[in-house]
């Protein structure tokens, strides 16, 4: 039901977001000569607003065509590397670099948003480096065909991309998959498996949410496991792929981050509007792209956000040595050969200062020259792998320990 009256809401509102984005198509046609013949700019701006205010399903484009490899600009590609049900490997593909790169995997967030959400993480990240990409799928798009999605299938995705990259390749994982890509490596470790990667970049990652509490925490340990399966899991209406599959809708997701900085969203939409109105152009381009990413949602399968919020919010498995994948319980101290590096933003809100950290006590076989910890200071938890600071001061930390590792 809490589906279906979400889908009620948006049906309804479809029509004038259709009007809205037709008035603004006539505009973009009608400039430079629409402020002449009348068009007002309120009326522009509220249509813009009104528009970006809606949420999709749409995953957007990443817009990474080139990017700057020593002093030469080099062309980009995006290739499917592998095809799965839940979700893809893509491969940021460079034909003009004559130097072979070490090869990265980077493990976006299954957490209601697009792997696009890490464009500047990849577009960063390909100047010295071989990128490929987990992209997630929407859960309501995946026929019942397909079967389940929970965690340790998720760990088994990273163990299947890994290999597909092969030996002597690196991992970079950003906030809640840490848990997993530690999963991922420890298993390959105990495995002895010759994919293991030679690094591995946690960064702001949930691995022991015992360790300063955040708000998200606490709101994952408001409830029983129970209440959360009987308030948040719905089943995909019948006009979708995934017709009958349970999942925790990304609108969900969407609405529980957006309350928790209520009024710094609605503050940016009002600032949006204005800068519409006194001709600010770049200013305006530079929220409405923000929101374009923040507003595209997918929906998780139910039994991963379950998973997720039982073992990884309400228990700390992994934490604790309790995980266990396929049967085995999961042992960090098989890491050894593995180089670990921790990333954490001194003023993130969403994953506290030491959760991530925190995996250097559980790989307790790892020698001290394959450890290292690096805390940002003034950023929060975006700001750790997106912005300036993660260009310039965060970045330098990932590219050495890859470069002292290949």
């Amino acid at each position: 039901m809490l589906y279906q009256a979400y889908q009620t809401y948006c049906d309804m509102m479809e029509p004038s977001r259709r009007m809205a984005a037709l008035a603004l198509e006539a505009r973009d046609r009608l400039w430079p000569w629409a402020d002449v013949w009348g068009w007002p700019r309120r009326t522009h701006a509220l249509c813009t607003t009104h528009k970006l205010s809606a949420i999709t399903h749409a995953r957007p484009a990443f817009g990474i065509d080139e990017v700057r490899v020593g002093n030469a600009r080099v062309a980009v590609r995006e290739e499917i590397a592998i095809e799965r049900p839940f979700g893809n490997l893509i491969h940021f593909a460079k034909d003009e670099v004559m130097t072979p790169q070490p090869k990265m995997l980077v493990v976006a967030p299954l957490s209601g948003h697009y792997a696009t959400l890490l464009s500047h993480t990849v577009e960063v990240l390909l100047r010295d480096h071989d990128v490929y990409l987990t992209d997630w799928k929407n859960a309501r798009d995946v026929p019942l065909a397909e079967g389940r999605f929970g965690l340790e299938d998720y760990t088994d995705y990273l163990i299947h991309f890994l290999r597909e990259l092969g030996p002597r390749s690196h991992m970079l994982a950003v906030c809640q998959p840490c848990v997993s890509a530690l999963a991922a490596v420890a298993v390959m470790s105990a495995e002895r498996d010759p994919a293991t990667p030679r690094s591995l970049t946690l960064m702001s990652g949930p691995l022991d949410v015992r360790e300063a509490p955040t708000v998200v925490n606490e709101l994952a340990n408001a409830n029983t496991l129970d209440w959360f399966e009987a308030n948040l899991i719905s089943r995909v209406p019948s006009r979708y792929k995934g017709a009958g599959r349970r999942v925790y809708p990304g609108f969900l997701q969407l609405t529980a981050f957006m309350s928790m900085n209520l009024g710094r969203h609605f503050g940016q939409f009002r600032k949006l509007y204005k800068a519409l109105v006194d001709g600010r152009e770049a200013e305006a381009k530079k929220i409405a792209d923000f929101y374009d990413e923040y507003m595209a949602v997918l929906d998780l399968s139910a039994e991963f956000y379950l998973e997720t919020i039982d073992q990884v919010f309400q228990q700390a498995t992994l934490a604790r040595g309790e995980m266990m994948h396929r049967g085995r319980r999961i042992d960090c101290a098989t890491i050894r050969h593995t180089a670990l590096l921790t990333v954490e933003g001194e003023r993130d809100d969403i994953c506290g200062v030491g959760q991530t950290a925190a995996a250097h006590q559980m790989c307790s076989s790892l020698r001290p020259h394959l450890r290292r910890h690096h805390l940002q200071p003034g950023v929060g938890h975006y700001g750790v792998f997106a912005g300036s600071k993660w260009e310039k001061q965060v970045y330098p930390q990932v590219r050495n320990m890859v470069l002292a590792m290949s």
